[in-house]
């Protein structure tokens, strides 16, 4: 793809359907003996999956999963992990932040856990977030299949990535869903840059200049929106552009990406609506994007170290 052809592309609205459904990922499947500490499952979300898990010492057998899997390591593990699969044999003694990728149609799959993992974090992503990514680029469907089966990996962006999910796993916040659709896009798009068998990163690169045109349409619908269910491609349909070249059009033009923006303008609406003192708190919190009150007060706490009532005390 040439400049011509990628400049091109990022005038092109990716027409695509939402994905029909949540996405529950293989985890009940692959782990069925492992603790489950955390999960995405009550979250609605579509584009990724997120577990939590604690395991024993022990071995793991699975069989051909349909997602790909990124695990990553949030803790230390004393003892070697030992993976047998995609006709290979990996060995890692993982510390905090290592990372193990797993393709779809990998199995029969053995695990061998030399010692208990006491918190690792399982993301999985379907193979249609990938089917999107190659239709945008003009790409052989079969990369998600050519995601390679290794462990041991040192990926600051993957950890970082995975540190942004374990958060919203154990904090809720009013951009939930925005949350899971930027991790797994930048998931995605960071596996089939450095992890597939094909030199793929020019393809999948290159600078987006800051629209102003642009970036003033998507303002005004977040803003008309604050109270609705705001998706990355409800934006990116906006901003008549891809949802990989929107959100860094976003994040360079705004300094933020664009869920950190949404979460902020519906905090500010909320401060709004507390300081009027015309509604009922478990209703602003609703009107915030959360899913329960008490997920709105630890959010309106972390931002500005009060309460939502003691926010409404001291603006009276």
């Amino acid at each position: 793809m040439g400049a011509s052809s990628l400049a091109r592309s990022t005038e092109t609205t990716i027409q695509s359907e939402p994905f029909d459904g949540q996405w529950l990922g293989d985890g009940q499947r692959k782990y069925p003996r492992s603790r489950l500490l955390l999960s995405s499952s009550d979250r609605g979300w579509t584009t990724l999956s997120a577990e939590l898990r604690s395991h024993s010492a022990g071995r793991i057998v699975s069989i051909e999963q349909q997602s790909v899997e990124v695990v990553i390591a949030m803790a230390r593990t004393e003892g070697p992990v030992t993976r047998i699969g995609a006709g290979r044999e990996q060995q890692t003694r993982p510390d905090a932040g290592t990372v193990w990728l797993v393709p779809t149609g990998v199995g029969p799959e053995e695990i061998v856990l030399s010692a208990p993992m006491p918190q690792t974090l399982h993301l999985y992503l379907p193979i249609r977030q990938f089917d999107l990514l190659a239709d945008q680029y003009n790409l052989s469907k079969s990369l998600v299949r050519s995601v390679q089966y290794i462990g041991g990996l040192n990926d600051a962006l993957i950890t970082q990535v995975g540190a942004s999910i374990l958060h919203e796993l154990s904090e809720q916040s009013a951009t939930s869903r925005m949350v899971a659709e930027m991790g797994s896009l930048m998931l995605a798009t960071r596996l089939i840059q450095q992890y597939v068998d094909h030199n793929l990163i020019d393809r999948i690169t290159g600078g987006d200049r800051p629209d102003h045109v642009r970036m003033r349409r998507v303002l005004d619908y977040v803003d008309e929106h604050l109270e609705e269910e705001l998706t990355i491609n409800d934006l990116a349909r906006v901003a008549h552009l891809s949802e990989f070249h929107f959100a860094r059009m976003f994040a360079t033009a705004m300094g933020m990406p664009p869920q950190r923006y949404v979460s902020r303008r519906r905090l500010d609406s909320a401060m709004r609506m507390i300081g009027a003192g015309k509604l009922p708190l478990s209703e602003i919190a609703f009107r915030s994007g959360f899913s329960s009150q008490a997920s709105f007060t630890r959010a309106f706490r972390r931002a500005t170290n009060m309460t939502p009532g003691e926010f409404r005390l001291h603006a009276r």
